[in-house]
Order: C-alpha cells, then structure tokens, then sequence
C-alpha cells in the first residue's frame, strides 16, 4: 500500500496515526530514527526519508509507512531554536514531530512493540545506542550515514539502503539515495479535496506539489547548509553536498509561490543565527543540547557539543552559581554533569569565532574513572599532532590541567578546526583499551 501525496504536515499527523495504531493492533512498522544528539541534521533526514519512502516504498515494504522519530523527548525540542525557526519553511509545528515519548515506555516498550513486529532504519548513524539499541539492535535493517564505519548493520539490508559514506551532511546522502523516488512523485497529480484537506489555497494540482516540494527541499537544505557553513566549508564539504544543494534548491526555486523570496544566503544565516541563540538556556541545559554517548569496551564516554566558547559556559556557570570564581563555578557544573550520567570520560567540544574573524575549536577531556584515565591519556598521546592540540589557558590565568585524586583532565585549543565530533569521538574510542 502506497501512502496517498501529501504535505509534511499532514504525512506526520498521518504517521503518529499509524504508529498508535501499530501498537494497539501489533502490526508490523518501520521507524527511521537518527542519532542521539537529535541535531538538525539527524531531525530532518529521518523526516524527508520516512515522508518520501512512504509515498513511493518499495515493492516488498515491512510495512505500508514509515515512521521518522527525532531520537529526543519532545520536551527537548525547546532546547534546539534552529528547529523551530526551520519549522516556519516547512509549514509544520514542533507539535508535528513524532519523539520518543511517542514511543512505549521503555518499561513496556517490549510488550506494546515486540521487536519482531519492527524494522529500524538508521541515519546520522550506524549502530543504534542506548536501550533501544539494547532491545531493537538486530531489527535493523537499512542505514544511510556519514560517520565512520561500525560494522554494527548488516551487510545486505535487501530493499533498503546501506549507504556509509563521508559527506559534509548525512541530509546529503539521503536526498541522493532519494532523488529518482522523489522526482517520480513529483510527476504525480493529487485531488483537490487532498489539496485543501492541507489548507491549500491554490486549485493547481502541480502549484500545490510544488509547495509541498519546496517545503520538504528547505527541511533538507537547512542542514547540508549548516553542517558546511553553507558550502563555504572546503574540508566537509563534498561532492554530494554540493549536488544535494543544487538540487533541493532547484526544487525551491520551481515553486512560484516561494521562489520569488528564497535567498540560500539569508536562509543559511537565519538558521544559524536561531542554532547560536543559545544565551537564555541554562548551563546545563547547554550540555545535553547536542550531546552523544557511547558504551564501548565497560567504559561510558560522553560528548557535549556546544556553539560557544569556553569562556562564554564560565559566565554561565558563574551567573547561574553565584558563588566562587568563574573557573570554579565552571568546573563544578561539568562535573556534576558528568556525574549525572555515569561517565568514565567526558569530553567538551567548543566552536566559536575569534577576535580576529577565525574559526576556532577548543576541547576539554576528563576522565573519571581507572580506564577513562588510561583512555583519555592514551588518546592524548596518539591524538595531539592529528587535531593540533595545543596549551589553553582560562581568563584567570587557570590551564585546568589535573592528574591525581582519582580523576584527569585537560583542556586545549584544538588548531586543527577541520576535525569535529565524528573524528574526536572515533579517536576517543579508539584509545579504550
């Protein structure tokens, strides 16, 4: 069974529909779900690969829709500004995105979703973590990502894909493996009655798939943008986000009805000024924004991504604390942090903009635990030349630098800006023993 054209809006509202309905029934479902940190570009590939995959499945589909969940508590979207400055070009609410609290209680989550009765497809990722991944690991079967290879999915995955390759942006190699489904739907009319079920002014069949395009093409665009500063970015962009572009936009720019406003500059720059807007939250909050854990080899390690400096989390820590000095204040907020969620390692990742118009990265790593201290001096040693680590200082002359009383730590400025997350975390793995 094919799902019927429709727009995002209403392929969601269609789709939390049939996900209840495949609980309360126990009928088979496919659910696409990105990674941990839910950032924009794990949000939005799994929305644009469920809604097109519906609409045009393959012929043997596990089941008549896909289910895309945004790997987060719907609580949380609050926590990401870009999503909702985005939703405005989508025509969709954060009301719209399914999450895990649409998903059973994990206490019965086995009972209510037998995983026989599911199929998992991953994207912006490749091994499927936490306690989902303890009890729905082995029903997965299709990946699309962009990070380093696991080796956690099979190696045939029959009618869905298992595509593992480096791009700027995961939402690139989705809309790649999407392009001929998408351009066969767009080819297709719709009735009138669909139209104005979306609350569609236009009469034209082909003006109103336009629209529905345009606003799933901006979806996507957004964040193949962000995750290369708009193509300006030489050492993450690639061939495939460049193409990816190209083509979302043309399907912008084929809508009459948006193409007359659309600028890609002022679009890139509205949605990265909403992701930066990060002032009014809370420190800890700033945390677990962008944060991803992995339980490798009986160590726990986790890793904060955060769009401000250091310096910027100090006056956080020591406006929300007011007490103590800022390093103090700083220091004791990680810590309660990492506390919190049971780390071996902990590691901070910062970007940020210098006096001076530069880009630039720091990182903290701080181990908590027997192991994490042999990982995180290990991964010191091997790794330092690779990301130009370098000697980093706080505003109160402090390096932070620790080693003794069951703990080590370090913080540096990482001079090589080429290497995020998906290289520092595999380093960090790597260095487990």
């Amino acid at each position: 069974m094919t799902v019927p054209r429709n727009s995002l809006r209403g392929f969601l509202t269609q789709a939390r529909g049939a996900l209840r309905g495949a609980i309360e029934t126990s009928q088979n479902v496919t659910i696409v779900i990105g990674n941990e940190s839910a950032d924009l570009d794990s949000m939005s590939c799994s929305i644009l690969y469920a809604y097109i995959r519906s609409m045009a499945p393959p012929r043997n589909a596990f089941s008549a829709i896909y289910i895309p969940v945004t790997n987060i508590p719907k609580s949380d979207i609050q926590l990401r500004p870009e999503y909702l400055e985005l939703f405005k070009h989508a025509n969709i609410t954060s009301h719209h995105i399914l999450t895990l609290d649409d998903l059973p209680d994990l206490s019965t989550i086995k009972s209510q979703l037998p995983p026989q009765n599911t199929k998992w497809v991953l994207v912006d990722h490749n091994a499927l973590q936490g306690q989902l991944g303890s009890i729905y690991a082995d029903r997965v079967g299709g990946v699309i990502d962009h990070h380093d290879e696991e080796g956690k999915v099979p190696s045939e995955t029959g009618d869905e894909p298992r595509m593992v390759e480096k791009s700027g942006s995961c939402t690139s190699l989705v809309t790649k493996y999407l392009r001929p489904s998408w351009d066969s739907l767009s080819g297709l009319g719709i009735s009138s009655a669909a139209a104005q079920a979306q609350g569609d002014s236009l009469s034209d069949d082909a003006a109103v798939v336009k629209v529905w395009d345009a606003q799933a093409a901006q979806l996507g665009l957004a964040s193949i943008l962000l995750d290369t500063a708009n193509l300006q970015d030489k050492s993450k962009t690639t061939g495939h986000d460049r193409e990816a572009v190209e083509y979302l936009e043309a399907r912008i720019l084929a809508c009459p009805k948006l193409a007359a406003s659309f600028d890609r500059n002022k679009f890139y720059e509205e949605i990265d000024s909403a992701k930066k807007d990060i002032g009014g939250m809370q420190l800890y909050d700033i945390l677990r924004k962008d944060y991803k854990l992995w339980n490798d080899k009986g160590q726990k390690v986790g890793i904060s991504s955060v769009v401000k400096n250091i310096e910027f989390l100090q006056k956080k820590a020591a406006d929300e604390a007011n007490t103590g000095t800022a390093d103090a204040a700083f220091l004791e907020a990680l810590q309660r942090f990492a506390t919190e969620h049971e780390l071996d390692l902990y590691s901070l990742m910062t970007t940020s903009t210098s006096a001076e118009g530069h880009f630039q990265r720091e990182l903290l790593v701080w181990a908590f635990s027997e192991t994490g201290i042999t990982t995180a001096k290990k991964f010191a040693a091997e790794s330092g030349n690779e990301l130009g680590l370098e000697e980093w200082q706080s505003g109160e002359g402090n390096s932070y630098d620790h080693d003794g009383d069951g703990y080590w730590r370090n913080v540096w400025w990482q001079r090589h800006v080429q290497h995020s997350r998906k290289r520092v975390a595999p380093l960090l793995r790597e260095a487990m023993i």
